[in-house]
């Protein structure tokens, strides 16, 4: 059972920031280090929910051959007035950029990140009402002179 688990090491790095590293190398800053702000930790929780839901929705919409060419997910949460201030409510907007993206093929490539694939989504929406919108953008091409 040793692969189901995952291990990320904060170090501190004095006042109130952190650099925080995965067994893989990759690295975040957590909090202000030497004046350079950083993302908070519940702000991590947000941005882990944008990534996770991020790379299920491109896995599924390359399945489907769908044509995405740019994602961009906006994530924010409102946060109980009381500790331990945990998130209520959560709103995702998703914007896609693609030819042709088939509105339905996105809607079930949302709906199955939310619901099966992203952990973050679903442990997240234990404590949160989580609410989901989309825009398809369309593609500018250009104009060769």
């Amino acid at each position: 059972m040793e692969e189901n688990w995952r291990q990320v090491v904060a170090e501190w790095q004095g006042g109130m920031g952190f650099i925080g590293c995965n067994q893989a190398g990759g690295e975040v800053q957590i909090g202000t280090i030497d004046g350079k702000p950083g993302i908070g930790p519940m702000e991590m929780l947000l941005l882990g929910l944008a990534g996770c839901t991020g790379m299920d929705i491109v896995s599924i919409l390359e399945k489907k051959r769908q044509d995405l060419r740019d994602l961009k997910i906006s994530v924010r949460g409102k946060r109980a007035d009381t500790y331990p201030k945990v998130y209520t409510e959560i709103e995702v907007e998703y914007l896609l950029w693609g030819e042709d993206l088939d509105p339905k093929a996105v809607e079930q490539a949302i709906e199955l990140s939310e619901h099966k694939y992203c952990s973050a989504s679903i442990m997240l929406g234990a404590t949160a009402k989580v609410t989901t919108s989309y825009t398809i953008q369309k593609v500018l091409k250009k104009i060769e002179a």
